[in-house]
């Protein structure tokens, strides 16, 4: 391994990734800051020649080191956290997240600690409570251990599967979300057996904050006179399976139509929906016309399942297989494609236009399954914008969303009338 030590060693090295491909992997200064907060402390690259380590906030730093435009297909092993922050920056074709083949191929992600050197498990013991301890490992420590991950994640990669959840996510992080005391970052991982996002950092579950408790109140606009705004999915996951099963709901409210057809209020039915589909289908239940249609589609589900051994999503082609997942029953099957229907679909619809939401100020700050929570700047963006986003969210009527808006996340009211034309 080559120790890039000199200006005129970093310098070869940039014309090689000028002109071939190669494996990038960073370590950042920090093991507990977001990488949006973060800095590089040092990075690997693999080319098909040699391997390199070069140092950039590292104590052995020789230099300054610029970042490095490529045309060239780079790899890397978080695609989410490199746009965050690298020193490379690549084509938008040429990027190739080689965990995200591994988590495709096996559903699950890649173990990165377990190549950690004893000289790392000594200065995160030791130092745990210090700054940038990865700035004081010594360099070849890292060159060692960054070379078995790419090693590994190079022998497992096996094709390029569609990366754009990743890209989506990216983006969604980035954009941060403004507190009281300052712009804090989640971080989703995608690495789940359903592929259901979770949404984590720094002690936080973005994805289940209390409704009750006003630990929500410290979430605000980050725009003078800006507020929160979220559009809320109603029954999402019932008019989901409804479009594939063939079962058309009517207009308003879907928990309310399904209460009806139990003979029950909003409240109780509701309750009832989620407790059949989640937990099973009984057979009186089954005389139920929505009901008696996804049973049908639970068992020819499972039918697949033991023919064919996988089973495929159909928006992005993600395949299951039962290798990966040997303990499985109908109805645990049924509760993984309701969650991977879902997060298909709200990654296709995000891409449609999260990209073109730079032209904009507000911003979307968090994705939480059937919600979606933005920063709107009133001033600078009018109410056409929400009517705007309403309409591409709802996919022409098929998908209602409720819509409300708030000085901070806690203290929402609705606003869903006001939108409509």
């Amino acid at each position: 391994m080559v120790i890039i030590n000199s200006q005129t060693k970093w310098e070869s090295l940039k014309k090689q990734m000028h002109t071939t491909h190669f494996v990038y992997l960073h370590m950042y200064s920090d093991v507990n800051k977001h990488p949006k907060q973060n800095r590089i402390s040092c990075f690997y690259i693999k080319t098909p020649y040699d391997e390199y380590i070069v140092p950039v906030n590292h104590n052995e730093k020789f230099g300054y080191i610029d970042n490095v435009e490529t045309d060239c297909r780079v790899s890397v092993s978080d695609l989410k956290s490199f746009e965050h922050n690298s020193i490379v920056k690549p084509s938008t074709f040429g990027l190739v997240d080689l965990n995200w083949s591994e988590y495709m191929q096996y559903n699950e992600s890649y173990d990165f600690d377990k190549h950690l050197t004893s000289a790392h498990h000594w200065y995160y013991r030791t130092h745990y409570d210090k700054e940038n301890v990865n700035d004081i490992v010594p360099l070849v420590k890292h060159g060692e251990y960054l070379s078995k991950v790419a090693v590994d994640l190079m022998l497992d990669y096996d094709m390029d599967y569609d990366q754009t959840i990743l890209e989506v996510l990216s983006k969604i992080e980035g954009n941060g979300i403004q507190t009281t005391k300052g712009m804090v970052y989640s971080e989703y991982n995608p690495y789940t057996s359903t592929g259901r996002p979770s949404n984590r950092f720094g002690g936080t579950n973005f994805a289940a904050l209390n409704k009750k408790d006003g630990s929500r109140k410290q979430f605000i606009s980050r725009f003078k006179n800006g507020v929160l705004v979220e559009f809320d999915y109603d029954a999402y996951h019932p008019r989901l399976i409804g479009e594939k099963v063939g079962y058309k709901f009517p207009n308003g409210s879907g928990h309310e139509h399904l209460a009806k057809t139990y003979g029950l209020n909003y409240k109780d039915g509701k309750a009832l929906t989620f407790k059949y589909l989640y937990g099973g289908i009984t057979n009186e239940m089954k005389t139920n016309p929505f009901f008696n249609k996804v049973d049908e589609y639970i068992k020819e589900l499972w039918n697949r399942w033991n023919r064919d051994k996988k089973i495929i999503s159909d928006i992005y082609s993600r395949e299951i297989c039962r290798e990966n997942l040997p303990d499985m029953n109908p109805n645990k099957l049924f509760n993984y494609m309701i969650q991977l229907m879902e997060t298909e679909r709200n990654i296709s619809i995000l891409d449609t236009f999260i990209f073109c939401m730079d032209e904009y100020r507000s911003k979307m700050v968090l994705y939480n399954y059937d919600a979606f929570l933005f920063d709107f700047d009133y001033k600078k963006d009018g109410l056409k914008y929400l009517k705007d986003m309403k309409w591409i969210l709802e996919d022409e009527g098929k998908y209602p969303t409720r819509v409300y808006m708030g000085d901070n996340y806690h203290e929402m009211k609705e606003i869903t009338e006001k939108l409509i034309d």
